[in-house]
């Protein structure tokens, strides 16, 4: 009897441990992609700003399967050197499957012409990149 009650603990420790895993690590595989803005002209700041922020974040967040959007404005670089890129925005998906997914909607077309007409309005560029990401476990220093 003593066995059956160890395999018992045993088999339910383990699946208390699987279910912490998927609860701290839910985006272990993810399917990212990256767009990193350069900066407009300092005269056109605030109104690229407003844009980001009012159009074209917006019409990001809408994209069907998307899981997580960061953006980031970026201010300073290493050893005090200009940042490489103005703003990045990360848009996360479970699966390649479900960006391609997205690519294939109005409200990701939409995104698309948004970056279009801010590339043209704002005379900014626009680098983009996808990928699975890997988070890495950190050690205790």
């Amino acid at each position: 009897m003593a066995t059956d009650a160890t395999a018992r603990e045993q088999a339910q420790a383990a699946a208390e441990a699987r279910l912490q895993r998927t609860l701290r690590e839910p985006e272990t595989f993810m399917y990212k992609l990256i767009a990193c803005w350069s900066a407009p002209k300092s005269e056109d700041v605030d109104a690229f700003e407003q844009h980001y922020a009012e159009v074209h974040l917006p019409a990001a967040a809408a994209s069907p399967h998307l899981r997580k959007l960061v953006a980031i404005r970026t201010d300073s670089n290493l050893e005090g050197a200009e940042p490489s890129f103005y703003r990045v925005a990360e848009l996360h998906f479970d699966s390649e499957a479900d960006l391609h997914a997205s690519e294939k909607t109005p409200e990701f077309a939409a995104m698309r012409a948004d970056a279009g007409q801010m590339i043209e309005q704002f005379g900014v560029t626009l680098e983009v990149g996808i990928g699975t990401a890997i988070e890495a476990e950190l050690k205790p220093a």
